[in-house]
């Protein structure tokens, strides 16, 4: 196997804790048109997947051809919250220093937005860590699960598929990792998984994560395949 050059991290759930206000908004938006649901629900069926897709769900559940302001009633809802109540996963900046003092590269690959993804970073005071190494399912034509966000990232980093890792909380981002022939870490420390990490690790183990963590402890070592990880 190739050493790795390259860790490209998906964003909700993995950099920041943003998942539990994603999922209320989203929430609230489909019981304002009518489907009431569950976090537990959409958090089964939408955790890494795009709006787009999202949305194109919905509005054939309420047997319409668009819904034409959701996505952008949503981005915006969320955004609002943003510098209030985003916080960054703990440990991310001390793993991003780790990686950037063994001339690892690093990269986003995220179903969020381009506009959500800049506002994010900025919030989040990670902009700088990542610079123009960020990317977006607007940018290419399928999302996650499928590959093509990983390859894209890959091309753009000019670093060979199998010497990538990809650290993700959702087996369609494991799934996605998978298909695009790179390492996948699962990471179940997001606190939208608070008492549910075990059964999520087995989802993201059957995804085909090669290991997965709840917590930093042990990330850099499991991204860069240097010995396993028991845990």
């Amino acid at each position: 196997m190739s050493a790795i050059r390259a860790v490209i991290f998906d964003m909700d759930g993995c950099l920041v804790d943003s998942e539990p206000m994603s999922l209320q908004t989203l929430a609230d938006l489909m019981a304002a048109e009518g489907l009431d649901t569950t976090i537990d629900e959409l958090r089964r069926k939408f955790l890494g997947v795009s709006i787009q897709s999202i949305v194109s769900h919905i509005a054939e559940s309420l047997d319409r051809d668009d819904l034409p302001h959701f996505a952008q009633d949503f981005e915006a809802r969320l955004l609002a919250r943003y510098p209030a109540e985003l916080r960054v996963i703990p440990g991310i900046p001390a793993l991003l220093d780790d990686l950037a003092a063994r001339g690892v590269a690093v990269a986003i690959a995220t179903g969020s937005s381009i506009h959500r993804l800049g506002v994010t970073l900025q919030v989040a005071g990670l902009a700088d860590r990542f610079g123009d190494r960020i990317f977006s399912a607007d940018q290419v034509k399928r999302g996650k699960p499928a590959p093509d966000l990983f390859l894209l990232a890959s091309d753009r980093l000019g670093v060979p598929r199998e010497a990538c890792a990809v650290m993700e909380d959702s087996p369609h981002g494991i799934v996605g990792a998978r298909a695009a022939g790179m390492r996948a870490v699962g990471f179940t420390g997001g606190s939208h998984l608070a008492g549910m990490q075990a059964d999520h690790a087995r989802r993201l183990t059957d995804a085909g994560a090669t290991v997965v963590l709840p917590d930093m402890d042990g990330m850099l070592d499991a991204l860069l395949d240097r010995q396993p990880t028991d845990r």
